[in-house]
């Protein structure tokens, strides 16, 4: 059923510019507007969304600035070749074999793309709320932390915050500021705590300053934060993340049977 209009308004205090950024984002997110399309001309969308020439123009550089589409004065605005990519959470959650890459980057390398990881921090740290109560710790104690930024084709594209019970990490390589051959759930497979079930919750926030800078967002757009707590053998917690993407470029994709 179609809102009417002035019942619309009331209830999307956004700027017209804003709204109108919105709507065309989903379309070409979704596919109506295809990669290599034009966006409907200016006079098009002035009429279809009642608004002036400035904000219409507004809009199209909100647009542009997130490198959905491209274009010049006097010129057609096209949708660019979509950078929306689809992530599958279950297929980096096996450690890999002895020998073979991290599976985020083995699943870059087959897509053509070049993933890499870089090391922010290591350090033990009280957690967020959330993952401490996923963790099991009271109040005031502290897990390892290791904080590390993804990126493909050297663009930012998750910032990764890792949280392990110390009683684990102690006297291991994850105490060390360097990287993990195979990444922690190799490491943790091998001292005797495979990875055998995890569970995710997945929100839609606005960027906190860290993931907005370490991310450059191009905006305030949403970012999809994922709490994963990970369990071994006897459902022990051997490892909570707090995983941030931006939200206008990534898609989960989960498979049930």
């Amino acid at each position: 059923m179609n809102v009417p209009k002035a019942d619309h308004d009331a209830i999307d205090t956004r700027s017209l510019h804003e709204r109108i950024a919105a709507d065309l984002r989903d379309e070409i997110m979704s596919g109506s507007l295809a990669p290599g399309a034009n966006l409907p001309s200016t006079q098009q969308l002035k009429e279809r969304f009642d608004a002036s020439n400035a904000t219409v123009q507004k809009a199209l550089q909100v647009l542009k600035k997130e490198r959905l589409v491209v274009g010049r004065a006097g010129a057609a605005v096209t949708v660019r070749e979509h950078r929306q990519r689809t992530v599958r959470p279950a297929a980096y959650i096996t450690p890999p074999r002895p020998g073979q890459p991290y599976s985020l980057l083995a699943e870059a390398a087959k897509r053509g793309l070049r993933a890499s990881s870089r090391l922010l921090e290591v350090a033990e740290t009280a957690p967020p709320a959330d993952a401490a109560r996923a963790l099991g710790l009271r109040e005031g104690e502290t897990a390892l932390l290791r904080c590390q930024i993804l990126t493909l084709n050297d663009e930012p594209i998750e910032l990764v915050k890792s949280y392990y019970p110390l009683e684990l990490a102690r006297g291991t390589a994850m105490m060390e500021r360097k990287k993990i051959r195979g990444g922690t759930p190799a490491l943790l497979a091998e001292l005797g705590h495979p990875p055998r079930r995890c569970v995710d919750l997945v929100s839609a926030r606005v960027p906190t300053r860290e993931q907005y800078t370490a991310l450059e967002l191009p905006s305030d757009l949403p970012v999809l934060r994922t709490l994963r707590t990970v369990y071994s053998d006897d459902d022990r917690v051997i490892e909570v993340t707090v995983m941030a993407k931006a939200g206008h470029l990534y898609e989960l994709q989960y498979e049930f049977s």
